[in-house]
């Protein structure tokens, strides 16, 4: 049947290739997972869940340290997959199962990690905008004074709730969109058949998270712009708070950024199709998946946002 013509892709000469109900008659990520990487990932994140449990405790902000654990969960589940395909005797990388799942859990916990990122970037809105001088409102944040000063620094005017809005429903769009792309790949190379329809709709996917958070970036610098003032009246004096909240700042840059490099490397190795350099070589996931969010995922468990804005963090909890 022209349905089930042989179709391109790698097979392991190591590895025979099974003939399970579950298993593609190609290793589907383009190459055979390693064992090492996939436990060095499970160790990391098992660490990180830890960490961010134990800043959810005490630091009391909740929305950006549940999205951060709830991210490491998915990290652990995803990984656990990929570990599954690994090489016989651990796993078999040719099952299409495993492969489903992990790349599931492993593209929705850099959107969660997203989520959480939002959050900061609203929190630090509404913790300056209580804190710092206002325009014609009074020192201490009253309920007009307040509203005016977080317009003053929110990006282009926009209230907490709307950057929230926006971005978190725009990347449930984008995940939905790429999760349905890979499992199309996954039944076609299972059944012989063209990934390319899957590979496109992958793609496009991408596409419009990496547009998306390219904005939530412009936004995240119009924001610095806005404060800028604030920040360096604080930095000499005030017991150091305003070195801290630099310290804060950077460290959501860098893990934004970070992020932001591993969607652009998801778009540019789906944009090379099925068997292209990028997503046929396990280093470049390796370095451009793994690390950038393992790596966004201990900044921000180090210099957690609830040190600062959490329930007796160091903005809060003071006048400034």
């Amino acid at each position: 049947m022209a349905s089930k013509r042989p179709i391109d892709g790698y097979v392991d000469p190591n590895i025979p290739v099974p003939d399970g109900e579950q298993d593609a008659p190609i290793i589907i990520y383009g190459y055979t997972p390693t064992l090492a990487l996939s436990a060095l990932a499970l160790a990391l994140f098992i660490l990180l869940l830890l960490a961010h449990s134990y800043r959810l405790y005490t630091t009391r902000l909740k929305a950006f340290s549940i999205l951060a654990i709830t991210a490491t969960l998915c990290e652990i589940i995803g990984y656990v997959f990929r570990l599954r395909s690994s090489p016989p005797p651990v796993g078999n990388p040719y099952n299409v199962i495993n492969f489903i799942v992990q790349y599931f859990f492993i593209v929705c916990a850099p959107v969660i990690l997203s989520a959480g990122i939002y959050t900061i970037l609203t929190s630090f809105i509404g913790a300056l905008s209580s804190s710092g001088p206002s325009r014609g409102g009074g020192g201490d944040g009253g309920g007009d004074g307040s509203g005016g000063r977080s317009r003053d620094i929110s990006p282009l005017g926009l209230s907490q709730k709307t950057i929230l809005a926006i971005f978190i429903s725009c990347d449930i769009v984008a995940t939905i969109v790429q999760v349905a792309g890979a499992a199309l790949i996954g039944v076609a190379q299972s059944n012989r058949n063209s990934p390319v329809t899957g590979n496109n709709i992958l793609l496009a996917g991408l596409a419009f998270q990496v547009f998306v958070f390219l904005i939530f970036l412009v936004l995240l610098f119009i924001f610095l712009r806005n404060t800028r003032k604030i920040m360096m009246s604080r930095s000499t004096g005030e017991g150091g708070v305003g070195n801290m909240m630099q310290m804060y700042t950077i460290a959501l840059v860098a893990s934004s950024l970070l992020v932001y490099l591993r969607t652009i490397f998801r778009l540019a190795e789906t944009a090379e199709g099925i068997g292209g350099y990028a997503g046929s070589h396990e280093a470049f996931f390796g370095a451009l998946e793994f690390a950038p969010i393992v790596v966004a995922t201990a900044m921000l468990a180090w210099w957690h946002p609830g040190i600062l804005v959490g329930r007796n963090g160091v903005l809060t909890s003071s006048s400034m």
